[in-house]
């Protein structure tokens, strides 16, 4: 769709987005001029947010694998983004055919684009509106909860996204009630940008995304893992993405460089 009719339906074409952003990182074309000239000059500062996003897709790929395997069959993916290859639904559905997954953003384009990725595909699959700055509405969501049984183990996804939440919007407080709402058994899956690596540098890019529609808050490890509060970590616990349970042959000789911690919590 051009620029001009996603402007006649009312969306702000001139302000970068986050979601689009990401999406320009991973090599995808759903981004306008604006986002990618923001894209660009994030990424003269900082080189690596490319190899970043890649990793953080892998990360995400592995996660799900890993509940799957261990028996999760409820996904609830907040923030989710802009489709692209490897989403939730089709790595679960490998393993687990009648897993159902409810993603969740408050981005107009990334609901469009979701839709029409998804028409046509199996009731397992939901797309909602929600922000995540508001918790209590995406629970008490009707579609949610006809989609999702709250009675039984589900995942919350948290996929960089709670580096877009400032902490006037009160972080922990967003994640423990969501946390409060699932039973034992379930899990917290959650990356997050740090700014224990590359400081300077980073603090250069953080710099552009205050003129994009989020602002950026990185978050020292400890206050990373202040999050996971309420959750037992699995091994390996919270590290830096190409650390999280790699598969195969995959060395990397400086991990910070992704920029990025990660980590998978169980409620007991």
């Amino acid at each position: 769709m051009a620029e001009e009719e996603w402007v006649r339906r009312g969306i702000d074409v001139n302000t970068p987005s986050v979601a689009r952003l990401y999406d320009y990182y991973l090599g995808g074309k759903d981004n306008f001029a604006a986002d990618r000239a923001a894209a660009e000059e994030i990424l003269s500062a900082v080189p690596e947010l490319r190899m970043a996003a890649r990793e953080n897709r892998a990360f995400l790929g592995r996660a799900v694998r890993f509940m799957a395997e261990a028996g999760i069959e409820q996904f609830l993916d907040i923030g989710t983004g802009l489709p692209t290859r490897g989403n939730v639904h089709e790595v679960a559905h490998q393993i687990a055919p009648d897993a159902r997954v409810a993603y969740v953003d408050n981005d107009p384009i990334v609901l469009v684009h979701a839709r029409a990725l998804l028409r046509g595909s199996r009731d397992e699959v939901l797309v909602a509106s929600g922000d995540l700055r508001q918790p209590e509405e995406i629970l008490k969501s009707p579609e949610i909860h006809d989609h999702l049984d709250f009675s039984r183990p589900i995942a919350v996804l948290l996929v960089a996204v709670m580096h877009f939440i400032t902490e006037s919007d009160d972080p922990r407080r967003i994640i423990a009630t969501l946390r409060d709402a699932l039973p034992s058994g379930s899990y917290l899956v959650l990356s997050h940008g740090t700014r224990d690596s590359r400081a300077a540098a980073v603090a250069r890019g953080t710099k552009v995304y205050e003129r994009a529609n989020s602002p950026l808050v990185l978050r020292s490890r400890q206050e990373i893992l202040e999050l996971f509060d309420g959750f037992e970590l699995v091994d390996p616990g919270l590290v830096w993405l190409p650390r999280w349970r790699p598969e195969g042959y995959q060395r990397h000789d400086d991990p910070e460089r992704t920029l990025i911690m990660c980590g998978v919590g169980r409620k007991a």
